[in-house]
């Protein structure tokens, strides 16, 4: 069985990295409340998770010489911004059974050797893609993990029943059950600091 090739959007890489790291982060904001010691800590947002890694390329022997920038250049190029996107485009990275879809966030190069004539024959790239999930995929999976239990939470600043319920339920038109169960008449008027219940969905 022949080596696998990393592969970004269908370009194969000249050699496969030699390891990679994934990263993911979540937002939190903390709130402080009048008489307690300590702030409330509440869950914002999950974050992006990040995909980094190192890709060496060398065509000083296999190729003779040839521009090492031949290999580079369709991967840096994805930084572009295209026409009918208006934004660059959506990569997927893949390799054997890892599958990333991803914009690529950044690209640094890093040439390391040159012919007589200063053609660059080796260089590294350091490359971040950026996890692309599309809203409908998110809602989607907020829904199919809905809570099935009552929860309670702290209002803060800047809350509303619609991001609540979005939050929670993975739909902004479900604050109606919220404002049931908490006897909230106007939901645009909520209180920071108070602690409302969030009821599971039936």
């Amino acid at each position: 069985m022949g080596l696998e090739k990393a592969l970004i959007n269908g370009i194969p890489v000249l050699f496969n990295p030699t390891e990679y790291s994934l990263e993911k982060s979540n937002q939190f904001q903390d709130t402080s409340l009048p008489g307690l010691p300590s702030p409330i800590t509440q869950f914002v947002s999950g974050g992006a998770q990040t995909l980094s890694m190192e890709l060496f390329f060398d065509t000083y022997t296999d190729e003779n010489g040839k521009d090492v920038r031949t290999y580079t250049d369709p991967i840096t190029n994805l930084t572009k911004i295209d026409r009918g996107l208006h934004a660059p485009p959506i990569c997927l990275f893949q390799w054997g059974k890892v599958q990333f879809q991803a914009v690529l966030e950044r690209v640094s190069r890093r040439f390391t050797m040159f012919l007589a004539d200063g053609t660059p024959v080796r260089a590294v790239l350091s490359v971040t893609f950026k996890e692309y999930v599309t809203l409908e995929e998110q809602v989607k999976g907020a829904r199919l993990e809905s809570s099935d239990r009552t929860k309670r939470r702290v209002i803060i600043q800047g809350d509303s029943l619609w991001i609540i319920a979005s939050q929670e339920y993975g739909d902004p038109a479900e604050w109606r059950s919220i404002a049931r169960a908490n006897g909230i008449d106007n939901p645009r008027n909520l209180e920071a600091g108070k602690e409302i219940i969030i009821p599971p969905l039936r």
